[in-house]
């Protein structure tokens, strides 16, 4: 499931599974008599409160544990009833590292994006946000922290002039680098993103930060690889090893649980 631990009532409370719950929870909690459940990560008095409302009003369990394992009926339950359309809630949840401001800057972009690169089925969608989720760290970094200079002469990457390295450094959600990869993207989208300090938008503009990474996606003929399932060589893809694969595969699982995809 897409939690790690449980949550509830004297429970392991984790920080990133309780925001899952709170956002899952959500759902149910929308306008009079219910106020929204915070998204906080703190597994507080009213989170449990919810908890056990939704296992009585909900569940109709006559002596609810306020608790939820993962692997236990009320996550079962959870996963059933949410709705399977990416919204602000589930891509809150999907990006658990993300504040709500944030995902609200990107959502129209993604939603955007997946429809004009064709990432629009299901396992395309879930892949799609989960190596976003990695390579971002949840929509936190738009931009390399390196300076870029370890790509400076870097012909394969077509850094050709003095400054190319820095100045075409990884900008975006999955990061565009190189001289030769702004070219090609900025042409498919008529911006000359090589001159004037145009390159900064991918990461500055959350449009080019989004699409930027939908390009790659669809260029590198990776919505193939996501029809089959296979995180191992999208991973490759992307970052031409299976770094922080373990990461990918927890923003997957969520990305499927909220996405309602078996």
């Amino acid at each position: 499931m897409c939690i790690s631990s449980s949550v509830g009532k004297k429970c392991t409370n984790a920080r990133k599974d309780v925001i899952v719950i709170q956002c899952a929870l959500n759902y149910f909690w929308r306008g009079s008599p219910y106020r929204s459940v915070p998204i906080n990560g703190s597994c507080d008095n009213y989170t449990q409160d919810c908890i056990v409302d939704y296992q009585q009003r909900v569940q109709g369990m006559k002596a609810p544990d306020g608790k939820i394992s993962p692997t236990g009926e009320t996550i079962k339950s959870l996963f059933e009833r949410i709705p399977s359309t990416l919204d602000l809630y589930s891509l809150r949840g999907i990006m658990v590292s993300a504040d709500w401001e944030t995902v609200e800057r990107y959502f129209k972009h993604l939603v955007t994006t997946m429809a004009t690169r064709s990432i629009n089925t299901p396992l395309r969608r879930v892949h799609f946000l989960a190596q976003l989720g990695h390579e971002s760290g949840s929509f936190k970094y738009n931009e390399e922290i390196a300076s870029g200079a370890a790509y400076e002469d870097r012909s394969d990457l077509g850094n050709t002039e003095k400054g190319d390295g820095e100045r075409f450094k990884g900008r975006g959600l999955i990061q565009l680098t190189g001289r030769a990869n702004y070219k090609n993207y900025g042409a498919s989208i008529g911006q000359d993103l090589t001159v004037d300090g145009n390159w900064a938008k991918v990461a500055t503009d959350p449009t080019l930060a989004v699409d930027a990474a939908g390009w790659f996606w669809e260029t590198k003929g990776l919505n193939a690889w996501a029809d089959t399932d296979d995180i191992n060589k999208i991973t490759k893809r992307v970052n031409g090893g299976y770094n922080g694969l373990e990461d990918r595969k927890a923003y997957l699982k969520r990305a499927k649980w909220f996405l309602v995809y078996p």
